[in-house]
């Protein structure tokens, strides 16, 4: 595992603001200890500093994993982020939208969510804007992208889409292998 170059780390950090904003600082820094993100075969793990110098005892080939898969770079040099950052990006999100129970298994099953599935959304949510979704009982079901902003949504028609799919908790199933 090595650290992030400053390009990596840029694009990184770019794809998170879109989701939680300013409180990137809030990963980095948290009460239980600082955090950093290490780089392995083009995936990014989100690490505790006290953990990672322990894990350096260990020769490289015999550690497959250390922390919490961010995301991963693609050969073009983006960042894609993966499901299991959700847990660590929910409770810092700027942008939420609530889907009905109704529409919670489409978007499950990797489907954009539509304005008839629409429980609530944040207020001041931009088009385009990143966002976590959640289901009507505050559960993280995962994120996306708002197609339209809080304004276009209210005289939007039943089945046009309010948020474009980027990850769901029903990648756990579908994709495991791909994960790790």
């Amino acid at each position: 595992m090595r650290p992030l170059t400053e390009d990596e780390t840029k694009a990184l950090f770019e794809k998170l603001s879109k989701y939680i904003g300013e409180n990137i600082k809030c990963l980095l820094d948290r009460p239980d200890g600082l955090y950093c993100f290490r780089l392995q075969k083009d995936r990014v793990f989100y690490v505790q500093e006290k953990i990672m110098k322990m894990a350096a005892t260990f020769p490289r080939d015999a550690l497959m994993s250390l922390g919490t898969c961010f995301g991963k770079f693609t050969k073009s040099g983006k960042f894609r982020l993966h499901i299991t950052a959700l847990d660590f990006l929910a409770p810092y999100a700027k942008h939420k939208v609530w889907l009905k129970a109704s529409a919670e298994q489409q978007f499950l099953y990797g489907r954009n969510a539509m304005k008839s599935g629409l429980g609530r959304i944040t207020e001041n949510t931009d088009k385009y804007q990143g966002v976590v979704v959640y289901s009507m009982s505050d559960l993280p079901l995962g994120f996306g992208v708002a197609a339209k902003a809080t304004a276009e949504c209210r005289h939007a028609e039943p089945m046009s889409v309010v948020c474009f799919h980027q990850a769901d908790v029903g990648e756990y199933i579908r994709n495991e292998a791909m994960l790790i």
